[in-house]
């Protein structure tokens, strides 16, 4: 399937996927029937119970916009392979490894709400933090944040906390995508920027989509 990405109005995204590729096809699945004008994806692809070639190779059948994670610049790097389920450039099928070396840090996605920032953490800092609960100081000494705010974007779409969030800070509206990890509260979200509303699905272990809450955006 191909998307126009050429000016964006609503969206999929779809958070950190960890090698969950049942709840990554549910997803997708799902996404496909929702009129979606493109999809995202924040990375951290591997390192899961799953499989990577699997989710590697939908995310590419589906034509999805994706970003590297800081789990996929560990993995070509041979980096912190004593995580639990870490997976190994050496198990992957050729085309997955092709596929994780050629993902960008960060996307620029236009849409009628002006320009989108796809990335995994905050910019091309892919370890950067930003939660529901950050304020004052915790905000205040985060170089990655505010750097984003006085740039040009007006929508962030991330992830790597596995937390779902959509908060404003003035001009800029931060999406966190959540995650499709089976112990963090799996889900996915459409975005509407005509209608203004995020809505984001939770997957149960059978990998059954329900709605989830609608936010404002």
């Amino acid at each position: 399937m191909s998307y126009k990405t050429a000016m964006v109005t609503r969206f999929g995204a779809i958070g950190d996927v960890h090698a969950e590729d049942r709840f990554l096809a549910a997803a997708l699945d799902t996404l496909r029937g929702e009129n979606v004008d493109a999809i995202f994806c924040v990375g951290d692809i591997v390192d899961g119970r799953g499989d990577v070639d699997r989710c590697c190779a939908l995310l590419a059948h589906h034509d999805v916009v994706t970003v590297r994670g800081n789990h996929e610049r560990w993995m070509l790097k041979d980096d912190m392979r004593t995580l639990p389920k870490a997976h190994h450039a050496y198990d992957l099928e050729a085309s997955t490894h092709e596929y994780l070396q050629a993902l960008p840090s960060t996307r620029r996605i236009s849409t009628t709400r002006g320009p989108l920032l796809l990335c995994h953490g905050i910019a091309e800092n892919d370890m950067a933090l930003l939660r529901a609960y950050d304020y004052g100081y915790a905000l205040e000494t985060n170089d990655a944040f505010n750097a984003l705010t006085a740039s040009d974007y007006t929508l962030m779409v991330g992830g790597h906390t596995h937390e779902r969030m959509v908060r404003a800070f003035g001009p800029l509206t931060v999406i966190n995508a959540g995650t499709l990890t089976h112990t963090d509260k799996p889900c996915f979200l459409v975005a509407d920027l005509r209608e203004g509303y995020v809505q984001f699905f939770n997957l149960d272990d059978d990998a059954r989509i329900t709605e989830a809450e609608r936010l404002p955006l």
